[in-house]
């Protein structure tokens, strides 16, 4: 047994070992207990669970799909933040409903604090603040077996599953000018003896780097030259399960104001001082969230960057200074933020500073993010090389249930590309070699149209209810709802209208063009500039229904062609995916595949040909070849 403990002077068994209690942690830890398996979860800290040691938000572009795809699983990040939120706003308005992002900003404090209430109240789920420093694996057999693990204490405790989400904590490194804290995130402590062991075994890991901008005294800000960025009026729910009605309260503003070429200056004359250009830093960092000193190297042609001005909480003074990350010295930090319209005066209460930790290769795990050489070992998180609250949480969700399902005697579970962003996520993260701490894109989705995040419940809670997740009337209530959107859109493609002198009327008071002929309301809603709701005025027999359903319906009636479309190429992706290898397959017994591809197929071990097209190195004659032998077979 690799890693036994020497003194062991305590024993506990549990069915699962959460290790972490970020945003991963949480969700991992709530779906073992929730499926009535016996959980511990260690924290370095009880203070970092739930933690947001960077943007005090959650949500945002593809982000906000994230979160509203884990509540349709039965995952917790959307119901807190319903609870948590001081500003909301849908991002992206002007443009189609498949981009429409929800993103909220956080009172951090009242956030980690909720999610606490509600870990401590869960049945079957306990909490440790302790390091673990070990792994304890039974590799007696021809594949290991996780054990349970060993902590800095000195006990040892045993479990049937064990799963990773130790975010930016493992041997981590906070850095900024000279400076150099061997601690993790806010000063907490980290945790620096687990990777270790994690090589031991066998597992390759990478070190990576994040960053934070500095935390401003709101008493020392001057927002009269900023511009005022507020919320929606109306508040839409993260959660399907929150009624929006509770929702309604005063939000708070966040304020926009923008870099200038002194501020640049400043950034261009000590940029020998950065660990990130001297060489102190050895991490790579996240190409999609650029550091201040990156941003104004790369875009050299930019004379301004914005700088979003954001409140931390209601009972802080704390201000977020949004896209100026840094990890200048801190005599540099002052004038840089100082430099800025607004910022003349402003005190700052936390350097900004860069972060670096080892994470996992996700390409050792498969899909149910199970780790391929250790049974009954998973891994969830930013430890899985991705970035951000949210990305971090849905595979947190997703370990966790597939820890539970193993241990139900079920096969794992995995959602694939085309019925949400979180398959598109870890395809991603266990298909491609990412040299660089992953985030979640719009654009990384190519069935988007299908993975709006207003239909997530539709895609998503029949899989959470088979899990087990989802309660028996949420699912009720969702049969409920599409019986309701189906009955709707009938009776839309049915209703005719006349080319009357009052339809017509009506027409031209919208700027929409008369008719010559009759048609049903259904195909006026497809005219771009008409809505299932301006449409009220000639629905003589429309019935009162909920926001929820006209979203859906006024969406698939709009978009029904090129939701058609999409669904096309869907089925013709499916056709690969169910396609699997079996787990033993000889790659060296296809001789017509080339050396390369032979290479990364033996290495990764793709579970479908699907899976296989997307690793790189593997060509669509590859695809073909391995297609032909499987059929051979």
């Amino acid at each position: 047994m690799s890693g036994k403990s020497e003194s062991q002077n305590q024993l506990n068994t549990y069915d699962v070992l959460v290790i972490g209690g970020g945003h991963a942690g949480c969700e991992a830890a709530l779906a073992t207990a929730r499926l009535g398996f016996s959980t511990l979860m260690f924290t370095v800290s009880l203070n970092s669970i739930a933690l947001m040691p960077c943007n005090p938000n959650i949500g945002g572009s593809s982000k906000g799909h994230l979160v509203r795809e884990l509540d349709a699983l039965g995952g917790e990040m959307g119901k807190v933040i319903d609870k948590a939120f001081i500003q909301s706003k849908i991002l992206n308005k002007s443009k189609g409903p498949a981009v429409h992002s929800l993103r909220a900003q956080a009172d951090k404090d009242l956030y980690s604090r909720i999610m606490r209430k509600t870990l401590f109240a869960q049945k079957n789920l306990s909490i440790l603040q302790m390091e673990v420093t070990d792994i304890l694996v039974d590799d007696s057999k021809s594949k290991p077996k996780v054990l349970g693990v060993k902590t800095f204490s000195g006990a040892t405790y045993l479990a049937k599953a064990v799963v990773l989400c130790t975010g930016t904590y493992l041997k981590a490194r906070c850095v900024y000018g000279e400076v150099s804290n061997d601690t993790g995130p806010d000063g907490l402590q980290g945790a620096h003896f687990l990777s270790k062991s994690l090589q031991e075994l066998g597992l390759t890991m990478r070190r990576f780097k994040t960053g934070t901008p500095a935390r401003i005294d709101a008493a020392t800000v001057d927002f009269s030259q900023m511009e005022e960025q507020k919320g929606d009026d109306v508040v839409t729910p993260f959660s399907f399960t929150t009624d929006p009605k509770t929702m309604e309260k005063e939000q708070i503003s966040c304020w926009l104001t923008y870099t200038n070429e002194k501020t640049h200056e400043i950034i261009r004359q000590n940029l020998h001082r950065s660990p990130l250009y001297s060489g102190a830093i050895e991490g790579i960092g996240p190409r999609y969230c650029p550091s201040i000193e990156d941003k104004v190297q790369r875009f050299a042609d930019k004379d301004r960057h914005q700088v979003f001005i954001e409140p931390e909480g209601l009972e802080t003074n704390e201000l977020y200074v949004g896209g100026m990350s840094s990890s200048l010295p801190e005599d540099v930090q002052w004038q840089m933020y100082r430099s800025v319209k607004g910022l003349e005066n402003a005190h700052i209460i936390k350097n900004a500073y860069a972060i670096e930790y080892d994470c996992l290769d996700a390409r050792q795990l498969k899909s149910s993010l199970e780790c391929k050489a250790i049974d009954g070992l998973y891994s969830g998180g930013q430890f899985n090389g991705s970035s951000g609250y949210e990305e971090a949480a849905v595979q947190g969700l997703l370990a966790g249930l597939n820890a539970a399902r193993k241990l139900q005697g079920k096969s794992g579970l995995a959602i694939d590309r085309s019925e949400g962003y979180i398959g598109v996520l870890i395809d991603d993260l266990i298909t491609k070699e990412n040299m660089e701490p992953y985030r979640m894109l719009t654009s990384r989705a190519e069935y988007r149209l299908l993975l709006r995040q207003d239909n997530a419940d539709q895609r998503l809670t029949p899989i959470g209810y088979e899990a087990g997740l989802i309660e028996q009337d949420r699912y009720e209530a969702l049969l409920e709802k599409k019986a309701s959107i189906a009955k709707e859109k009938e009776r839309l493609e049915r209703v005719h209208v006349g080319a009357t002198n009052k339809i017509n009327d009506f027409l031209l008071s919208l700027h929409s063009s008369p008719l010559q002929s009759g048609v049903t309301l259904a195909d006026l809603m497809r005219r771009p500039e008409l809505s299932y709701e301006l449409l009220a005025e000639i629905d003589e027999d429309r019935l009162s229904l909920p926001f929820s359903v006209i979203e859906q319906v006024n969406i698939q009636i709009k978009y029904a062609g090129y939701i058609e479309r999409q669904k096309k190429q869907v089925a013709q992706f499916r056709k690969l995916e169910s396609k699997k290898i079996p787990k033993d397959m000889n790659y060296d017994a296809v001789y017509s595949l080339r050396l390369e591809a032979r290479q990364k197929l033996k290495e990764m071990k793709p579970e479908s040909l699907g899976q296989a097209s997307r690793i790189s190195g593997v060509s669509p004659a590859d695809i073909s070849v391995l297609l032909i032998y499987l059929k051979q077979m």
